[in-house]
């Protein structure tokens, strides 16, 4: 094998293992009802998205504790963040802060 074909090989495997790990990745939805989300806890794994759904009439967040996102939903909108760490998330809604969240995301 010649350097080019091996570096060629390198290159085709690592897109094959870049592509795997997108195809594995899910969308987890959260609904966001009567001024709650549902569920309020959820688990993910990195590289996850996870996607709020506000079926309320008035405007929400979902603000990570942490700093890490704050998710703009207005009514009827929904909005997404893609897990980048594992850890455990806390989050809530700078509107309604009783509206509290946890997402336990665990690495693949």
């Amino acid at each position: 094998m010649t350097c080019r074909d091996a570096m060629f090989a390198a290159l085709a495997c690592g897109s094959i293992a870049a592509f795997a790990s997108v195809a594995d990745a899910a969308i987890v939805r959260v609904t966001i009802s009567n001024i709650a989300y549902a569920p309020a806890k959820i688990a993910a794994h990195v590289g996850d998205t996870v996607e709020w759904d506000n079926k309320d009439f008035v405007v929400h967040t979902a603000t990570a504790r942490n700093g890490a996102w704050d998710v703009n939903l207005p009514a009827g909108k929904s909005g997404r963040v893609l897990l980048k760490k594992a850890g455990k998330i806390g989050y809530y809604c700078r509107f309604h802060p009783n509206m509290k969240g946890e997402i336990d995301v665990s690495a693949k």
